[in-house]
């Protein structure tokens, strides 16, 4: 990956990550959170939020290849996810703890 998609994966992820390390880091330890998504044991998403939690953390030095194809895949999906919201109030919603567990609460200002 070139700088420029660097740049751009970079920009991306940050756009659709709207909670701290911190917020992130507390909802991953709910059973809410826990309670969604896809995979055999710990969820897909939840092991998605673990790592964005390392990503937001880390030198911007410090990232790899690996972490940058992460943003671009987390921004994919932050993307896809919120154009499928349900109708009505989605506070205690899958759809939404779906999107927490990748860094996105849809109801942040």
């Amino acid at each position: 990956m070139d700088d420029d998609e660097k740049k751009d994966a970079q920009q991306r992820f940050s756009e659709a990550v709207n909670m701290t390390p911190k917020e992130l880091e507390d909802w991953l330890g709910t059973e809410e959170s826990k309670s969604v998504g896809v995979g055999e044991g710990e969820s897909v998403g939840h092991q998605s939020g673990r790592r964005i939690v390392q990503i937001l953390r880390a030198k911007k030095a410090d990232l790899d290849e690996d972490d940058y194809a992460h943003m671009k895949k987390v921004a994919g999906y932050v993307a896809r996810h919120r154009e499928q919201r349900p109708s009505g109030d989605v506070t205690d919603t899958r759809w939404r703890y779906s999107l927490m567990n990748w860094g996105n609460d849809p109801l942040k200002k």
